[in-house]
């Protein structure tokens, strides 16, 4: 509580919170027992009910056969990449009380995008999707792939001139001023499903919109290592970037950003184990990259 600035205004609640976080103490006790290659610890979600978490993950349906063209790329010979060293990764960002990931994973994309097209790193606003993506329904949920089309037809401002104000679970009307667009989108790229070395391919290319399950306690109170666990699971809901991919104890894993902020995890980011198939957390399912217009 002293941590996160908690309060209670009732024993009621105090004691039910209370119950909350000694069932999760249970489950971290027990995966830290089991696992070998990664830790969970407590986080700002430790008291929260599933249904509060839920919220929070805001990626909603599927992506549409033949939205964008799937290509395939040439493997990589490399053992690592992280786009966070060449410059091309903003700092972790918090999408706070709103179901918003899909707009805070294709901005990542877009504004990595942009970096490699001009050598220029901007802070872009998710603002201006959450509220006028209209194919998405902001706090509510969306694509990557629908903010990807926006953004073929509407220049992303900067977050500077158009802030990020969902964090209290509200969309905002729609303040998009075409005169402060500086970063758009030509066309987006899927990347082949359920192939490691197509992901990492693709990664190595630019930071990639990847979409994960998120809903498990050990990806939602994760805090280091190589997290390689099938608990995670395969039911997509939740939106990320990935920024990098490396090597460690001979394992391969993916870099990940989150935007929970960066309390969360290793400071923002969890490294994802890269296996065949699906993928850990379903990593390899649904990923998709855009090429910047400008």
């Amino acid at each position: 509580m002293s941590t996160y600035g908690i309060s209670y205004g009732t024993e009621e609640e105090f004691n039910f919170r209370m119950s909350l976080f000694a069932k999760k103490d249970a489950e971290i006790n027990e995966i830290n027992a089991t696992e070998e290659n990664f830790t969970v610890g407590h986080n700002f979600m430790s008291t929260w009910t599933d249904a509060e978490y839920k919220k929070i993950l805001g990626y909603a349906g599927q992506h549409q056969e033949g939205e964008a063209n799937e290509k395939y790329l040439e493997p990589v010979n490399a053992t690592s990449k992280d786009w966070r060293a060449d410059g091309a990764v903003n700092a972790i960002k918090n999408q706070a009380q709103c179901g918003s990931c899909w707009a805070f994973s294709a901005t990542c994309a877009a504004e990595g995008a942009h970096f490699i097209k001009t050598g220029e790193l901007l802070s872009l606003s998710e603002q201006e999707l959450v509220s006028c993506s209209k194919i998405d329904m902001g706090c509510n949920g969306g694509l990557q792939s629908r903010a990807f089309f926006y953004l073929e037809h509407h220049q992303q401002e900067l977050e500077a001139a158009y802030p990020y104000t969902s964090g209290t679970g509200v969309n905002g009307k729609c303040l998009f001023d075409k005169a402060k667009g500086k970063v758009g989108i030509k066309t987006y790229t899927n990347v082949p499903a359920n192939s490691v070395e197509q992901l990492k391919a693709a990664i190595d290319k630019q930071p990639v919109a990847v979409t994960i399950e998120a809903d498990k306690t050990v990806f939602q109170q994760y805090t280091s290592g190589v997290m390689d666990s099938k608990a995670c699971g395969t039911s997509l809901d939740h939106a990320v970037a990935a920024v990098g991919y490396g090597t460690e104890g001979g394992q391969d894993y993916y870099i990940v950003r989150n935007s929970w902020g960066a309390s969360w995890g290793d400071a923002g980011y969890i490294k994802i184990a890269a296996v065949e198939g699906k993928g850990i957390c379903g990593i390899q399912m649904q990923s998709l990259y855009p090429e910047a217009s400008n």
